[in-house]
This record gives C-alpha cells, sequence and structure tokens, in this order.
C-alpha cells in the first residue's frame, strides 16, 4: 500500500462494461514521507478507482496489482489501482 494525493479527476468515454458509474482519480504517489507537505509532489502519476469518494488534494492510500480489485470479488474488474481509505493526519515518530 501507497500513500498518494488526488490530482485530478479521469472522465471516459468509453469503457469495459464493469466499469459503469465508477470514479477514476489521478493520484501522486508520495515518495518519500519528508514530501508529503509539498504540492504539487512531483511524483508518479497513476489513474486510481475510488472506493471512497475522495477530492481534490486529499491524501489517500492507494492499493495497487490484484489487491485492488479484491473488494469487488467474484465480479471481475480490471484494476490495477484503487484508493481504498481516505488519510486524515500522518503521524511518524
Amino acid at each position: 500500500m501507497k500513500i498518494a494525493r488526488t490530482i485530478g479527476t479521469v472522465t471516459l468515454s468509453r469503457y469495459h462494461p464493469t466499469m459503469a458509474s465508477s470514479s477514476l482519480r489521478c493520484v501522486e504517489v508520495v515518495d518519500t514521507i519528508d514530501r508529503i507537505d509539498e504540492v504539487p509532489l512531483g511524483g508518479e502519476m497513476i489513474v486510481a478507482w475510488d472506493l471512497c469518494g475522495c477530492g481534490p488534494g486529499d491524501l489517500v492510500a492507494l492499493a495497487e496489482g490484484p489487491e485492488s480489485a479484491q473488494p469487488f470479488r467474484p465480479d471481475v474488474k480490471p484494476l490495477d489501482a484503487s484508493i481504498v481509505a481516505l488519510l486524515d493526519q500522518v503521524d511518524l515518530e
């Protein structure tokens, strides 16, 4: 799981039938905790399925790979990344 910040929304004109009524977001991966407050982060940009209803600038937890589609089992969704949590605060001590 990775920490990321939402930076935009993706709109689809054509999509796989299982992706109807989906919300897709552009997220920027936080590459180091020292840069978590920087805007823009300048990190890797990923398109992710939004399970949480996040908005622009929200810090989120990002699941990637097969784990990103697990909440939808037994349905099959063509996902590689999904937003699974909104992060209110990150404390490292």
